[in-house]
């Protein structure tokens, strides 16, 4: 299956929801620790196990996420490590880009959501421990929602109500808010250690998950949250981030500092299902195509992004 090489290492990686071809990804010098970025735009070759690169921005600081918008097919938005978030439009010109910078946050922009009922708006999760929904047309957020006393490393859109999010924070917390109520809804005290990701089931709208430090993804009902529904154990490192595939109710995957990515089905025994280790470094980045069932991707900090089907070997040619 098809390898793009980058030149920084890679943060996060999203398929395009209009392109069942395209990508974007994510990147940052020196392990995002100092230096610049780069955001890539790439796409999967019809007849040939190649990836094309559309086009490529750089920025003067890391680049830690990336989400494209759910309304405009050539819009899209990334997380930077100066508190920013460019907004960028493969439409224009490269000298058009970015079309503008968002700054509002303290510190490093970690994670971004796109909002996929209204389509309109995208939350975005900040070390400075806060998170804050945005509107394209506006050149100031929304509002700005902080409860959590440490950095927030991920936030995930509930895919059935539009008003609902959730966010995952190294308190130890996953929060539940609704952004019509002035505080968040519910605290599941998830994990003993930073949890790093979270996301919402696409079939259920009262699971969710979350992914920690201590190495486990655990799956939670809102409706009784004392007790997870399950906990899968399997990787050796902390689980940096974890997605619930959009076309099966079951599955969950999941990449980690310990090198590999990770398929999970929840409701049975033997609940890992799927191992790859094609990275060599931290895998810090993985996707579920919207639009081809068990098309994946992942991203490490070996500077190699791979596109696969579900049960192939990413590396096979």
């Amino acid at each position: 299956m098809p390898v793009f090489k980058t030149p920084f290492n890679g943060y996060s990686v999203r398929f395009s929801p209009f392109y069942e071809s395209r990508l974007a990804v994510a990147t940052a010098q020196n392990f995002g620790i100092l230096g610049n970025g780069r955001l890539h735009v790439i796409d999967l070759s019809p007849n040939a196990p190649i990836i094309n690169e559309l086009i490529a921005y750089d920025t003067a600081d890391g680049v830690y996420d990336v989400a494209w918008s759910e309304s405009h097919d050539s819009v899209l938005v990334a997380a930077v490590a100066d508190g920013s978030i460019k907004v960028y439009d493969t439409a224009l010109p490269p000298q058009s880009n970015p079309l503008r910078s968002l700054k509002e946050h303290a510190r490093e922009v970690h994670g971004l959501d796109y909002n996929p009922t209204r389509r309109d708006s995208f939350l975005s999760a900040s070390w400075d421990d806060s998170v804050k929904l945005w509107t394209l047309d506006r050149p100031a957020s929304l509002r700005t929602f902080r409860e959590h006393a440490y950095c927030v490393y991920s936030v995930a859109w509930n895919p059935k109500h539009a008003d609902v999010f959730a966010s995952a924070s190294g308190d130890c917390t996953v929060r539940i808010w609704d952004v019509r109520e002035p505080g968040s809804t519910m605290i599941i005290p998830g994990h003993e250690h930073e949890i790093l990701s979270c996301d919402w089931n696409k079939y259920d709208e009262c699971l969710i998950a979350s992914a920690s430090v201590d190495k486990s993804i655990k799956i939670w009902d809102v409706r009784n949250y004392r007790v997870p529904v399950s906990v899968l154990n399997g990787h050796s490192y902390a689980v940096r981030k974890i997605k619930f595939s959009p076309h099966r109710r079951n599955l969950i995957v999941s990449c980690s500092y310990d090198m590999t990515v990770c398929l999970w089905d929840f409701m049975i025994e033997d609940a890992l299902v799927g191992r790859y280790d094609h990275h060599t470094e931290f895998a810090v980045g993985v996707d579920l195509s919207v639009l081809v069932d068990g098309l994946m991707a992942s991203t490490g900090w070996d500077e190699l992004v791979y596109v696969w089907q579900q049960g192939m070997d990413p590396r096979a040619a």
